[in-house]
């Protein structure tokens, strides 16, 4: 139980405020909920047909859950006399906080609450559809449930129009965080997946406030078999140091966050409807859906429909094991070709226990299976032809226990009774081709390794730009190879006598060396170069040789996430092609090493057409070096190796900058 318990599933609810009150009586009383319901106002004898107390210390007991209609200021102090009381928690539903410009009027809120739990500011309040208990001022679209899922937002609106669904999603509760000035994400999405009616929890995320605090619950929810899906809007921008780096530029625009989902095994979706669907898979069948999928339609339009929209969702169909391959050519005949995605013709429409063989048979080699089917509107046609295909669905799940989602190619072709039907029985009807594919990707998301939690963040400060000459220092120390090289405030006091040519003359002071005219390549000698202005001294370097591949690695601090690592091809490229990878630390080397594999230009750093390799776990060596180096080192903003070279052997640090706190 936790201390949210009281106001997340109340015995007693109270009141204050006139006209939101009687919005908030009204809806417990649609919704059946069987415990009091206590307005309070001082000049009303009555509100929504209920006797109205003058003050909350008249009311009969001490309220487990109370909504505040009022105005900011008045909600301050009926907070600090509810926390007085004992009072189980409240929704804080009025604006005008901080957003407003009235400084220190919220943390005059939360000093009011004390140890007594409240939501917002600014916040709509909690609907629990198991127990008909409304903290809750406006039109909602749930109704009763005995199990579902909880939606969680951080916009009211947002949630609202998540209620009106018609995809047979059963919601057990929705709750609204508002300004989050006390309860954040983390506890009150922990507080609702406790409950063990609550089957998963689907998130609409601006921020999030405690991202080691958020980690441990996706765990935990893992762990009780409860999936989490999340669209995550108000993506970081990137920082200041944008303008310094291409690291910044790059983990920015929500890449962070969507590592950060991923690594704590939450599924991430762009659009509401995915979300919902997710959900539903979730609800059904817990997280983990297998990643062996096939599809299956009575129209070859619609197999290779579905082949096109799964690539850009990520989705592959494997080919059919050579064992069932022979079963279907059996069962459906010589005319019918047998593929991943397979058009089974209409010789067996109608025919139910055919096509339940079929179905049977191609899903029993796969982890799940799509089940293309758009039902006739009722209204105007009549389905029934359609019903031995939808049963057949439903058997071929019961016989092979994987889950079979029948999957309408129009969301409003999968009428919602005929969904409510399906979702009873434990089959998911997913609603539009497109989103069911987005969905079912998602769906996939691996959990997080067992005890991950990103390093803190640390609050903004004032950085300073090293030269490159000390940050090659820096990267030495922490043992990550760099080339031999000597520096001087002036050029005519550069000593190459100890190197060997080759040289890379570099000006040092420069944030982008190159776009500045400050780095000279393959130089035999220094002999009669000029100065370069706008140096604040010189280094000179072996130039590198054997060079197979340019890589980009940066590490920098998140404000949120701690600290993320960024890897992709060196140069501009990264930026031009937007093919790089972002990973919240600490990582390990396998999980870099699928990020590189998931890059676009992967093929030329594994041999493309014959041509040797370059050695990436060399380059996968010096990111864990660097992270790990880090990690142990607040002082240090950022660090970009802009290239690291790769070698058949090794690899080495050619350019750097890093950022360290003045």
């Amino acid at each position: 139980m936790t201390r949210l318990h009281r106001l997340l599933r109340p015995r007693s609810i109270a009141v204050l405020g006139a006209g939101w009150a009687e919005n908030v009586i009204e809806q417990c009383r649609k919704m059946g909920f069987d415990g009091p319901v206590w307005p309070v106002h001082p000049k009303r004898e009555t509100i929504g047909g209920l006797k109205a107390y003058p003050s909350l210390a008249d009311l009969p007991e001490l309220p487990d859950a109370t909504f505040i209609g009022v105005n900011r200021f008045a909600t301050v102090e009926v907070v600090r006399e509810l926390a007085a009381m004992g009072a189980g928690g409240a929704i804080c539903f009025a604006s005008g906080w901080e957003e407003a410009g009235e400084a220190g009027l919220q943390a005059d809120l939360v000093t009011a609450a004390g140890d007594m739990p409240i939501l917002g500011p600014n916040c709509y309040g909690v609907i629990n559809y198991l127990d008909g208990a409304l903290l809750w001022p406006d039109q909602h679209g749930g109704q009763r449930v005995e199990r579902g899922v909880a939606l969680l937002s951080q916009s009211s609106n947002i949630v609202i129009n998540l209620t009106m669904q018609a995809r047979a999603l059963p919601v057990a509760y929705v709750a609204c965080l508002g300004n989050a000035a006390q309860v954040g994400l983390a506890e009150l999405a922990g507080a609702l997946l406790v409950d063990e009616r609550v089957t998963a929890l689907g998130l609409y995320i601006e921020g999030i406030d405690d991202a080691p605090a958020f980690a441990a619950l996706a765990e935990a929810a893992r762990v009780a078999g409860k999936g989490i899906v999340a669209v995550k809007s108000g993506k970081t921008e990137a920082s200041r140091a944008a303008a310094a780096s291409h690291t910044a530029s790059l983990a920015g625009g929500g890449a962070a966050s969507s590592a950060f989902l991923r690594q704590c095994g939450v599924a991430e979706v762009a659009s509401l409807p995915a979300l919902l669907e997710v959900l539903k898979v979730f609800h059904t069948h817990g997280p983990g859906l297998g990643e062996r999928l096939c599809s299956l339609s009575c129209s070859g339009g619609e197999a290779g429909l579905v082949a096109d929209l799964a690539d850009p969702a990520g989705i592959t169909f494997p080919p059919v094991p050579e064992t069932t391959r022979t079963r279907l050519a059996d069962i459906l005949g010589p005319i019918v070709t047998i593929s991943n995605p397979l058009d089974y013709h209409t010789f067996i429409w109608g025919d139910g226990p055919r096509t339940t063989d079929v179905f049977s048979t191609m899903l029993s080699a796969y982890d799940a299976g799509i089940f293309i089917i758009d039902p006739p509107r009722p209204d105007r046609c009549d389905p029934s032809s359609f019903r031995p295909a939808l049963e057949a669905v439903a058997a071929a799940q019961a016989a092979t226990g994987r889950p079979a989602f029948a999957v309408a190619s129009l969301p409003e072709n999968f009428d919602e009774a005929l969904a409510t039907d399906f979702m009873a029985r434990g089959v998911v009807p997913m609603m539009g081709l497109d989103t069911a594919l987005e969905a079912l990707k998602a769906a996939q998301v691996a959990p997080g390794q067992p005890g991950w939690r990103p390093v803190p963040a640390l609050a903004t400060r004032e950085t300073r730009l090293l030269d490159e000459a000390a940050a090659k220092a820096l990267l030495a120390q922490a043992g990550v190879p760099v080339p031999r090289a000597v520096s001087a405030s002036r050029l005519a006091d550069l000593d190459t006598s100890q190197l060997t040519a080759p040289f890379a003359l570099k000006g040092l002071g420069f944030a982008h060396k190159t776009e500045a005219g400050a780095v000279r390549l393959g130089l035999a000698a220094l002999d009669g170069q000029a100065e370069m202005p706008g140096a604040t001294g010189y280094l000179a370097e072996e130039m590198v040789t054997g060079v197979l591949a340019e890589m980009l690695l940066g590490l920098r601090r998140d404000p949120v996430y701690g600290l993320t690592l960024t890897l992709g091809m060196g140069g501009v490229t990264a930026e031009v092609l937007a093919d790089t990878a972002t990973l919240v630390w600490p990582v390990t080397a396998d999980q870099i090493d699928t990020a590189l594999r998931g890059l676009r230009l992967w093929p030329l750093l594994d041999g493309y057409r014959g041509r040797p390799r370059p050695d990436t776990a060399a380059f996968i060596d010096i990111a864990l070096r660097l992270g790990a180096f880090m990690a142990g080192d607040d002082s240090i903003e950022e660090i970009e190796i802009n290239p690291v070279l790769l070698c058949e052997s090794g690899a080495v640090a050619v350019d750097a900058l890093i950022r360290r706190a003045e």
